[in-house]
């Protein structure tokens, strides 16, 4: 063993030498160990090491040495992070185990509803959200010597805030050790987020990932220790389904049943080869989980226990799982999500079949929702999957996909600041001091867009100040372990169901009281909110069914359902009552007054709808499949044969992204829904209540209805007169947007506009400009009387647009209109020509004169407009006045062209005049038999 770990002597805590025995770690610990000590009390360091090396079990007690010996008489703790509940609970079993201690005693763990830890606990396994829960009410983490964060390569949003608060706490303190832990490539990352600059001042590169360079003091990146990787040989099958992965409605059944058979034949050939195996399949989720594991108790037969891991079985049912064979147990296969992919160690497993699929959080920032999608997993995690197999002996993993897919897959897992809803973490920061971010060191920044709409629904809820920082109702809602929308519907909730008013009328209005109303037996609240926020699926989408289920205790999850509940129950009593907590604690909430009849599932519509305003619904009239439309504008699907189907109101718990049947075309379905009454519904989402009157002006005239709108909801409509300064607005808003051909341009009207126009554009000012932005910039100069007038109801069609228009002349100038610009062109025959200007805005246009030909015998010159600054373009016409010429030089279309046209032209039309001599022919409009 090196020497630093004899250098800690027998009287250190703990015996790294009995604990490391048998651990590849162990090999690397006098690197750690040697770091450390020469930084001293504020040390830090990245370890980089695979799973299963050891470096869970091994680096704690190391540390938990270190802080021993520089702290003499008092008892330091360690706190150390895991990313899951089951992982936290294994990690402090093993090592108590491998200590010989008692679990609780010297090891233990914090984990939400369940703590194993006492005051003589020198290692405490948590989970980050319980670290950051402590940070917020300590900031100074005052008796924890070090924190260590395991798995930080996962890239878990709390741990990534984590990260960025302790690397703040370290500074401030001087005395906190902080180690980093990673099973991927990736920990130069980290090491630049725990170093210091020479000045002591952490720095964030443009990436939003640390940069910083050595000091000449042993500034710049925390150092890395490195641990060789501890696998055995590794054989790896490729067994591609026939069938697709995933269609819109998620896993496809065919291919978890073609995962299930491939796990069954390839552990049947594993037990034949050694039957001490065990296996291990991933799959993405529970649910896939739940079939396939269904699937191989059906086909293995009573022989092979099927062992189920992931979050929603009990916690015994995990440990289990994790524990490894004992002698006499039969042959095991654990079906897992991701849970067992870095974080866990099974024992045994030998085998590895791999789905290659993963959950991720997703946002969709247009419909408003954020949810789980299934994804390939990443190349980093198929390695660290497929590793499991090998940490033991040599094993195999069987990829039920092709190498071309594991190629394809991203390098490593989509950061979840990244994709995730922000509220949380923006309330977690608000509440530290550092709203947005703003000031921390974080491995990647938030995104400005994600973030703007969390502090968004803080503000909506009263958690934030316009400040940004939290208010005593953030600060409450922060010690609750849930969603902050979630939390506040617990306080209000618990006050509305459980205390003085419940019972009270009066939809619409809202009291201002606080959460000690609450103090009463209902524990509804409590109990919907915990069914919200754990893991439980709501068959049909009907939340009160499942919530009735859970009470029942034939749900599988009944029994930590209703942990939780008692717990978030006592949570909202406590933030009432002002329990544990200052009176300026207490907080202050607007609370709806309504009447829900008790025991009803409105009841449980009502805690939903006071979590999500803006997922409230009703639905949308129309056969087919049922669709809703959320106060959010997101439209949404009901799954088919929902108990729920003909609600006309939902309280909508969850809803995500989905194609097929149950999406009702819409690209949403709930997943999970309460009923409400009408009342209920505006009540619940007051703030998103709006009365008005709603003028528009189209086909012709100004209309106005008076709109009640739950927010995209519409709850009536009815024709009202419209004010005048609605009107005004609704014809501005008008003209803006469809410009002012939506009052309409007449003839003469247009006609004036062209020939203003050319005189603009080739005399400029005085003339006015014609073009479209610059008559709307000027609408009070020469249309105000008529605006006034179509405001107060006048139509389009008693207007004409020719007059005022005439208000824009320029005095005394307008008196040459008919000069520069006349309207009419006189020609040899002694018809009187209309000219067509070109349009407004048409920069090359030029004024046409379309004329018969015959009518222009003799004219030898063009004329000239604008001063005589624009030639006429004439456009002459045949007989059937068809064009057969165009020309601005009228002399040489008789000297030339002119003979060729009369060759074309006087067999067809022998009864017009095709003289020889056009400049001496007399011009006529009329035929050769009328002279």
């Amino acid at each position: 063993m090196d020497a630093p770990i004899d250098a800690l002597g027998r009287s250190a805590p703990f015996d790294l030498q009995a604990i490391g025995s048998g651990l590849v770690f162990a090999e690397s610990l006098g690197a750690l160990g040697g770091v450390l000590r020469e930084q001293g009390a504020d040390g830090a360091a990245v370890v980089q090491a695979p799973p299963g090396t050891g470096k869970t079990t091994l680096v704690p007690p190391l540390v938990a040495n270190l802080a021993q010996a520089a702290a003499g008489d008092r008892k330091p703790r360690i706190v150390v992070t895991q990313p899951r509940r089951v992982a936290a609970r294994s990690a402090a079993r093993r090592l108590a185990d491998l200590d010989g201690t008692k679990l609780g005693d010297r090891v233990g763990y914090t984990v939400r509803g369940e703590r194993q830890a006492g005051p003589a606990t020198l290692i405490e396994f948590v989970t980050p959200g319980i670290l950051l829960r402590r940070l917020l009410a300590d900031p100074g983490l005052e008796g924890t010597a070090a924190v260590i964060l395991d798995e930080v390569h996962e890239r878990g949003l709390e741990t990534d805030l984590l990260l960025g608060l302790l690397a703040e706490v370290r500074q401030l303190r001087g005395d906190l050790m902080l180690v980093a832990m990673s099973a991927t490539l990736d920990a130069p990352r980290f090491a630049a987020l725990l170093g210091t600059d020479p000045g002591g001042e952490q720095t964030q590169g443009a990436d939003g990932g640390g940069e910083q360079t050595q000091g000449a003091d042993g500034g710049g990146p925390a150092p890395v220790v490195d641990c060789p990787s501890a696998l055995h040989p590794l054989e790896t099958a490729w067994t591609p389904a026939p069938v697709a992965r995933l269609d819109g409605r998620g896993v496809t059944r065919l291919f978890l049943d073609h995962v299930a058979e491939t796990a069954a034949v390839s552990y049947a050939d594993a037990l034949a080869a050694d039957p001490r195996i065990d296996a291990l399949v991933f799959l993405p989720g529970a649910w896939e989980v739940s079939h396939v594991a269904g699937r191989l108790r059906a086909r293995v037969g009573p022989g092979v226990e099927i062992l189920e891991l992931h979050g929603q079985v009990s916690p015994a049912a995990q440990n289990r799982a994790v524990s490894g064979r004992k002698p006499g147990d039969p042959a095991r296969i654990i079906v897992s999500t991701g849970l067992a992919e870095s974080s866990l160690t099974v024992p045994g497993v030998r085998l590895v079949v791999d789905a290659g699929l993963s959950r991720e959080p997703r946002r969709d920032a247009g419909r408003g929702m954020t949810g789980l999608v299934t994804v390939s997993c990443s190349r980093a995690s198929a390695e660290q999957r497929a590793g499991r197999a090998a940490r033991q002996g040599p094993g195999k993993v069987v990829r039920c996909y092709d190498q071309k897919t594991l190629g394809a897959a991203p390098a490593h897992q989509t950061p979840e600041i990244a994709v995730s809803d922000l509220t949380g973490a923006a309330l977690i920061l608000a509440c530290w001091g550092s709203p947005g971010g703003r000031g921390l060191a974080l491995p990647d920044a938030p995104p400005q867009a994600a973030m703007g709409d969390a502090v968004e629904v803080l503000r909506e809820l009263g958690a934030v100040g316009e400040d940004g920082l939290a208010t005593d109702l953030g600060k409450a809602l922060a010690r609750i372990p849930a969603d902050p929308r979630l939390g506040r519907a617990l306080l209000v909730g618990s006050a509305l169901l459980g205390g003085a008013n419940a019972g009270r009328t009066g939809s619409g209005t809202t009291g201002n009281a606080t959460a000690a109303s609450g103090a009463g037996s209902n524990r509804l609240a409590a109990e919907v909110v915990a069914a919200v926020a754990g893991d439980q699926r709501a068959t049909g989408a009907d939340l009160p069914r499942l919530v009735s289920a859970l009470r029942s205790g034939k749900d599988p999850a009944s029994r930590r359902w209703a942990d939780e509940a008692r717990r978030l129950d006592t949570l909202a009593r406590q933030a009432g009552s002002g329990v544990g907590l200052s009176s300026v604690d207490m907080p202050v909430v607007d609370m709806p007054v309504l009447d829900v009849p008790a025991g009803t599932a409105e009841q449980i519509g009502l805690v939903v709808a006071l979590a999500f305003p803006d997922r409230v619904a009703r639905r949308v009239p129309g056969d087919g499949p049922e669709r809703y439309l959320l106060t959010s504008g997101t439209r949404a699907g009901l799954p088919a044969g929902s108990p729920l189907a003909g609600h006309e109101w939902l309280a909508v718990a969850e809803v995500a992204r989905a194609d097929g049947r149950d999406a009702a075309g819409t690209g949403a379905v709930i997943r999970s829904a309460a009923p409400l009454t009408a009342d209920t519904a505006e009540g619940a989402a007051a703030h998103l209540l709006l009365d008005s009157v709603e003028a528009t002006f189209g086909h012709g005239r100004v209309t106005a209805r008076r709109e009640r709108r739950l927010g995209a909801i519409s709850l009536s409509s009815t024709p009202v007169r419209a004010s005048a300064g609605a009107g005004r607005a609704a014809v501005a808003r008008a003209l803006e947007e469809q410009g002012l051909g939506t009052i309409g341009w007449s003839t003469a009207a247009d006609a004036l506009r062209r020939r203003l126009a050319l005189l603009h554009r080739e005399l400029g000012d005085p003339w006015p400009d014609m073009s479209e932005p610059a008559l709307l910039s000027r609408l009070d100069d020469w249309l105000g009387p008529e605006l006034e007038a179509l405001a107060g109801g006048a139509a389009t069609s008693g207007i004409d647009l020719a007059d005022p228009l005439r208000r824009l002349l320029p005095w005394p100038d307008a008196a040459r209109l008919g000069e520069l610009a006349p309207e009419f062109l006189e020609v040899p025959s002694g018809s009187r020509v209309r000219i067509d200007y070109p349009a407004a805005g048409d920069d090359g246009g030029r004024p046409v004169v379309a004329v018969k030909l015959q009518e222009c015998f003799g004219w030898d010159r063009t004329p000239l407009l604008a001063g005589g600054r624009v030639a006429v373009q004439f456009h002459l016409l045949s007989p059937a006045r068809r064009p057969l010429a165009v020309t601005d030089d009228l002399a040489s279309f008789w000297s030339g062209p002119y003979a060729q046209v009369r060759a074309e032209m006087r067999g067809r039309y022998p009864k017009h005049p095709w003289p020889e001599d056009p400049w001496t022919a007399t011009a006529t409009a009329r035929t050769n038999t009328r002279k």
